[in-house]
């Protein structure tokens, strides 16, 4: 067995990864289209790590715009089997303090206006959702989080909403009565 690459995809204020070294720009075509932005591909420690800035650098794409299918098959292409994508967005929990770490086990996407499937076009496939997270690679980055002296909360739902607008204040609402729970 080859050794991990562990993708990361930066989200709003993430454009670039602190600490990475050796560092190489890798620009791909996909057969999805264009990433978001180069791959910078490099070493963080002894680990080989891939990261991309999910809106570009600058923030040049809107939600509905990022091509997430080039972006992670750019990904697979350089080699990456670990991908960890970072948000800033916030939380409908106020018992969450801005800068605390949440590792969600569970997602809602409450998206409309891009692709929901890297299937289509004569290609079917249905593949389970049921537990979309990796509970190893979670467990990791809590620990490492952990021991860098973050607060880390090991699960909780990501809910994904069609931006850049935020949600108004009946979403948000509603959302909070949702109350999904996750798997942990």
């Amino acid at each position: 067995m080859g050794k991990t690459v562990l993708g990361v995809i930066g989200g709003s204020g993430f454009y670039q990864m602190k600490g990475l070294s050796a560092v190489e720009q890798v620009e791909l075509d996909t057969p999805f289209g264009r990433p978001s932005d180069p791959f910078f591909r490099g070493k963080l420690g002894e680990c080989d790590v891939v990261f991309l800035s999910r809106h570009g650098r600058g923030h040049r794409a809107m939600p509905s715009e990022v091509n997430f299918r080039a972006n992670v098959y750019g990904m697979k292409q350089l080699g990456v089997d670990h991908l960890v994508s970072v948000s800033t967005a916030g939380s409908m929990k106020e018992e969450l303090r801005p800068g605390e770490l949440v590792v969600p086990d569970q997602f809602i996407d409450h998206t409309y206006r891009r692709p929901a499937s890297f299937f289509g076009g004569g290609i079917v496939a249905h593949v389970s959702l049921a537990d979309p997270v990796c509970a190893a690679l979670a467990r990791e980055v809590v620990e490492a989080a952990g021991a860098d002296g973050t607060t880390v909360h090991r699960g909780g739902v990501y809910l994904c909403i069609e931006g850049p607008q935020f949600s108004t204040r009946a979403e948000s609402n509603l959302y909070r009565r949702w109350a999904p729970t996750s798997s942990a």
